[in-house]
């Protein structure tokens, strides 16, 4: 396999400029009275793997499609490569989409399904061919072009449908939710081949997905989306460490919430914190005082949950509110008496987060 696709030269004397592969500014889109985006600015470089996650509804669907020119803006504008695109027909951007329905045309071979868009375009049929071979070697599926996509697994036609979307050398991918319909055991197996595709290529992909997992695993930058707006930018491990409000707490992994009369009981000051569940330490001795540094708090056990790696304990805390523990089962178990427990947890470990306004007192 050639060390670098011929698309990844003019992306990398791309990526030397300071213009963005994808810029979004004020970007909105309305249904009637439904607000699907409403003021999203984004920057994605040049040969990022830039996901947008978030529930369904959130407008991350409707973003994908606006840079795609599936869906035309309300307001605000997209810029590709420094162009204005906002205006122009889908085939006049250079951007190509994978979706989760590969919509492979099931009468024509695999090399004739990455050869189609190119006999649209009337390349000539040696350079198709040749292309279409090329494509099929990216994706790790050149022995495969005289057979049907019905002879072929969901992830062997996953990656014709991005082979299919490669050979036409976009300058950017759009992949809107490409592993939805894999099992659990290939989506994770398509995540790992995804990315290291994407590294070979050189190009950028914008993957829309409302899969934490697959967005910490794959991204470079993930954008968190919740109701037509951005609520987070940042690397994954910025968004999981240190998510800045409530939803990105709750929604990229398990995050416990303490507020009101429990954390100034337990913290000493008021407000909304975010505590990740594998960062607390829980222990059976209730004498036990905090080290320096930590934040320790009593409570009872409500609930323990085996899910094979670990188990998760529930708690309710004596101070008012409730968090979640997991721990490793690589070893025994502590032992409590009566649900009785002391967690503790580093001062580093408590983020304060922005929430809305609630009535609500844990």
């Amino acid at each position: 396999m050639p060390n670098q696709s011929p698309a990844a030269a003019p992306e990398a004397a791309l990526a030397a400029t300071d213009v963005p592969a994808i810029r979004l500014r004020g970007l909105r889109k309305h249904f009637g009275d439904v607000h699907a985006v409403d003021g999203v600015d984004i920057d994605i470089a040049h040969g990022e793997f830039f996901s947008m996650l978030g529930p369904s509804g959130s407008g991350k669907t409707t973003v994908l499609r606006m840079i795609a020119g599936f869906e035309l803006p309300t307001g605000g504008t997209i810029e590709l490569h420094g162009e204005d695109v906002s205006r122009l027909a889908p085939f006049d951007r250079d951007v190509n989409t994978v979706f989760q329905d590969y919509a492979l045309f099931p009468h024509l071979n695999v090399r004739q399904n990455v050869e189609y868009g190119l006999r649209v375009r009337r390349v000539p049929k040696a350079e198709r061919r040749e292309r279409a071979i090329e494509a099929l070697r990216t994706v790790r599926l050149e022995e495969f072009g005289d057979r049907k996509p019905g002879q072929l697994s969901g992830g062997q036609r996953q990656r014709v449908a991005l082979a299919r979307a490669l050979v036409n050398r976009p300058k950017v991918l759009l992949l809107d939710e490409p592993l939805g319909a894999l099992d659990l055991k290939l989506r994770h197996t398509m995540q790992t081949e995804l990315k290291q595709i994407q590294r070979e290529v050189g190009i950028t992909f914008i993957f829309v997905t409302h899969d934490q997992d697959e967005a910490l695993t794959m991204s470079d930058r993930v954008a968190v989306f919740d109701g037509g707006r951005i609520e987070q930018v940042g690397t994954p491990r910025e968004v999981y460490e240190r998510p800045e409000t409530a939803f990105v707490a709750g929604f990229v992994g398990t995050s416990n919430l303490l507020r009101g009369r429990g954390a100034e009981s337990v913290l000493g000051k008021r407000g909304v914190f975010s505590i990740r569940p594998e960062k607390i330490r829980i222990d059976g001795d209730l004498s036990r005082t905090a080290a320096p540094g930590e934040t320790s708090a009593t409570g009872t056990v409500t609930n323990v949950v085996y899910a094979g790696a670990t188990m998760r304990y529930e708690v309710s805390l004596d101070a008012g509110g409730r968090l979640s523990v997991v721990r490793q089962n690589d070893s025994p178990p502590p032992e409590f008496t009566d649900g009785r427990v002391r967690l503790s947890w580093s001062h580093e470990h408590n983020f304060p987060v922005s929430a809305p306004i609630t009535s609500e007192v844990d």
